[in-house]
């Protein structure tokens, strides 16, 4: 790989980063072992950052504000950031359908090159990445934001409409790589929509998301 650079690190070993960057449907050595690993990384690591951030923070806060941080939608967001969609190997079918736009396939590579880090450079190099890329949000989530099915939820209700229902519809992949492919229907909307994700908590906090922001869209639109 000509650039051995991402998220601002330098890799020693090029091939590390080369396998973050390369999705199942490309190779048979892709980064699913990486996502594993780096996502595990990123809740312990955050989480850290946001202990030390807010000494009086309950539980509960501490716990949306780090679910408000490491999800697939957010991780995707920061995968745009660093262009990482335009690195991406895919294989044929993906990017056919545009894969390097989908959040999963972005916030999976995100993590994958999280722990490709950790490997490259060890614990204190990868500590101090992360806590450079999220110290910002960290800081600006003193009032702890709410997540994407709390905002929803409310925002139904107080407006006296029925509540989202969530369904879970296909589990892919193998055991360790499990994707799960959730819908959200929005009666007053009149509409369904869909998320997927490594686990069925995040799936459901992305079909939230798209429907919030469908939500804005037409309130905007009507103003």
């Amino acid at each position: 790989m000509s650039d051995a650079t991402a998220l601002g690190h330098r890799f020693a070993d090029a091939a590390l980063l080369e396998r973050a960057l390369t999705h199942r449907s490309a190779a048979h050595a892709n980064n699913e072992r990486l996502e594993f690993l780096g996502d595990a990384l990123l809740n312990l690591l955050v989480a850290e950052l946001i202990y030390e951030t807010h000494p009086r923070a309950s539980e509960g806060e501490m716990t949306r504000l780090r679910a408000a941080l490491v999800n697939g939608a957010a991780l995707a967001g920061m995968a745009r950031s660093h262009r990482l969609g335009d690195r991406l190997h895919l294989g044929p079918g993906e990017l056919k359908s545009g894969g390097y736009r989908r959040d999963s396939i972005l916030a999976d590579a995100f993590e994958a090159v999280i722990a490709a880090i950790y490997l490259d450079s060890g614990w204190a190099a990868c500590r101090e990445l992360v806590r450079t890329q999220f110290a910002a949000l960290v800081a600006e989530g003193a009032r702890t934001p709410k997540d994407a099915k709390t905002r929803l939820q409310e925002l139904l209700q107080a407006r006296g409409l029925p509540l989202p229902v969530y369904e879970l519809v296909d589990t892919r992949g193998e055991e360790h790589a499990r994707v799960f492919d959730v819908t959200c229907r929005v009666e007053s909307l009149d509409e369904v929509f869909a998320g997927s994700a490594s686990s069925r908590r995040a799936a459901e906090q992305m079909a939230a998301e798209r429907a919030l922001a469908r939500w804005e869209a037409e309130k905007n639109h009507g103003q």
